[in-house]
């Protein structure tokens, strides 16, 4: 499936933003979604957002209105426009691809993906 690379992470104040990119070198078919997930230590992965080939967009609750995702029209790039940061989101944040299974989302959260980036750490402090 290709590399997969996250860049942009870093350490931020609560309420201040970064932007998430990975960047994969293999065009990604269009029955499948890309997204994001999260994972901090001592808790479960998280599914944060995916986007269809089309574009639909789905998010997790508890960053909903505050993420954006998106992906370049080549669809070999991801995005995570991520504002209004708060410490809960503090994690590390792996791209993924080839996410399959009828809800992106849900296929996120069970691992149903092709293939990962080896992440990109997010710390929000107080």
């Amino acid at each position: 499936q290709g590399q997969l690379v996250e860049s942009g992470g870093g350490s931020v104040q609560a309420g201040g933003s970064l932007r998430l990119s990975c960047a994969t070198s293999v065009y990604s078919a269009s029955q499948y979604c890309m997204g994001w997930f999260r994972q901090a230590p001592g808790k479960q992965r998280e599914a944060v957002a995916t986007i269809t080939y089309a574009g639909a967009t789905k998010y997790a609750d508890s960053v909903q209105g505050r993420f954006t995702i998106s992906q370049n029209p080549e669809k070999t790039t991801l995005f995570l426009q991520m504002d209004n940061l708060k410490p809960d989101d503090t994690a590390m944040y792996y791209c993924a691809t080839e996410i399959y299974g009828v809800d992106c989302m849900e296929g996120l959260s069970k691992g149903m993906i092709g293939g990962r980036g080896q992440g990109t750490q997010v710390n929000v402090s107080s």
